[in-house]
C-alpha cells in the first residue's frame, strides 16, 4: 500500500517541476508526516538549482533523504516542518522538524524528527537548519566575552550568527553587507550594521558567510593580528582568490572552515546531530528570528520561486513555502 503525495524536483540546471511521488505505509518505528511549511535554503538551494555543485562534491552535498543525482533530476532540500499522522504515541500529533526536500507528505524513520517547541511557530521552525549551522559556527570559533566580532554577509546564516553573538555579555557585534536594505535586518536582530567600506577594523574575529571572493578579502582586512575569519560559505564550483601576502603572514591571520556536515570538534565527544538540532529549535524561541523570514508562497509557485531566487530577481532571506492545510 502506498500514498500519493506530490514534491518538488530539479529536472535540469534552472528548471524545476512538481512530481507525483509514492508514500509508502510507515512501518512501526516509522512516521508519517504531513508537511505544512518547508524552507528554502537560499545559497545551497541556488547553487543546487543551477547545476553548479561541483562533481568532486557530489557525495558531500547530499541531503539526508535525497533522491536522484546532482546535477539533476534531483529532489533536494532539507528544511521541512510538518504534523505527525501516524506513528508512536508520544509524537502523534506533534509538530515536527526533519531534513527533508520540499514534499507534501513522506515517511521516515521516527528518528529522523525533532519536536518543535509548542511556542515556535512553523515558519519560523523552518530556520532549524540555519540555525543548527550557526550553533556549530559558535562551537568551532569559541567567542569569548568581550569580543569585538563582524559577521560579513547578511543573508540567513550569517544572520542566524550575527543574532546567537548579540546574546553573549559583551560582545560588540556588526552585521556587514553590500545591501543597505539589511541595516533594518541587523536592528530587529540587535546587532550594528555597515556597509563594507565602512565596517569597523581591529576584530577578534570575523565570520564570513557572502559566498563572494570579495567578502572573504575583506574580512581578512577586518581583523586584528593573530585574529580568525571562520568561513561558512559555500562557492560551488566557482575558484575563490584571496591575499595570502601583505598582512597575513606578518599579521599571523587565520582562516578557518566551518560546515554542518560534522558536529564542531569542540562538542563532537559529547553532542550528536540530534542534540545540535534540538538546541537550534529550543533557540528559535526567540522572535527575532522572524527577520529572517522573507514571505510566504504556495508549494505549487517553488519551481518559479527558485527560479526567481537563482536570477536574483526575488530578494529577501528566508522564503516559506506553504501547503494546504
Amino acid at each position: 500500500m502506498s500514498r500519493s503525495e506530490r514534491a518538488f524536483w530539479v529536472v535540469a540546471p534552472g528548471a524545476g517541476e512538481v512530481r507525483p511521488a509514492d508514500v509508502a505505509e510507515p512501518g512501526p518505528d516509522e512516521v508519517r508526516v504531513r508537511t505544512i511549511r518547508s524552507g528554502v535554503s537560499r545559497g545551497t538551494e541556488t547553487l543546487v538549482f543551477r547545476g553548479a555543485v561541483p562533481e568532486s562534491q557530489h557525495t558531500a552535498m547530499r541531503a539526508p533523504f535525497q533522491e536522484g543525482d546532482f546535477p539533476g533530476p534531483v529532489k533536494y532540500g532539507y528544511l521541512n516542518v510538518g504534523v505527525v499522522a501516524e506513528g508512536p504515541a508520544e509524537l502523534r500529533g506533534r509538530t515536527v522538524f526533519c531534513l527533508y526536500p520540499h514534499q507534501t507528505g513522506y515517511v521516515v524513520p521516527a528518528t529522523a524528527v525533532v519536536p518543535v517547541p509548542d511556542d515556535v511557530p512553523p515558519a519560523r521552525a523552518v530556520l532549524a537548519g540555519t540555525v543548527e549551522t550557526a550553533v556549530n559556527a559558535l562551537w568551532d570559533a569559541a567567542p569569548l566575552v568581550g569580543d569585538r566580532v563582524t559577521v560579513v554577509g547578511g543573508g540567513m546564516v550569517g544572520c542566524g550568527v550575527a543574532r546567537l553573538l548579540a546574546r553573549f555579555p559583551g560582545v560588540a557585534v556588526e552585521l556587514v553587507d553590500v545591501d543597505p536594505a539589511r541595516a533594518a535586518t541587523a536592528a530587529a536582530l540587535e546587532v550594528d550594521f555597515a556597509h563594507p567600506e565602512d565596517a569597523a577594523t581591529d576584530r577578534d574575529l570575523v565570520f564570513h558567510a557572502s559566498a563572494a571572493e570579495a567578502g572573504l578579502r575583506r574580512s581578512l582586512e577586518l581583523l586584528r593580528p593573530e585574529g580568525t575569519v571562520i568561513e561558512l560559505s559555500w562557492y560551488g564550483d566557482r575558484e575563490v582568490s584571496v591575499p595570502l601576502g601583505a598582512g597575513f603572514h606578518s599579521g599571523r591571520l587565520n582562516i578557518r572552515a566551518s560546515q554542518v556536515g560534522m558536529v564542531a570538534p569542540a562538542r563532537r565527544s559529547s553532542r550528536s546531530y540530534a542534540d545540535r538540532l534540538a538546541l537550534a529549535l529550543e533557540l528559535l524561541r526567540d522572535p527575532a528570528f522572524d527577520a529572517l523570514v522573507s514571505g510566504q508562497h504556495p508549494f505549487e509557485r517553488l519551481p518559479e520561486v527558485l527560479s526567481a531566487l537563482a536570477s536574483g530577481s526575488l530578494a529577501g532571506l528566508c522564503h516559506v513555502i506553504t501547503y494546504g492545510e
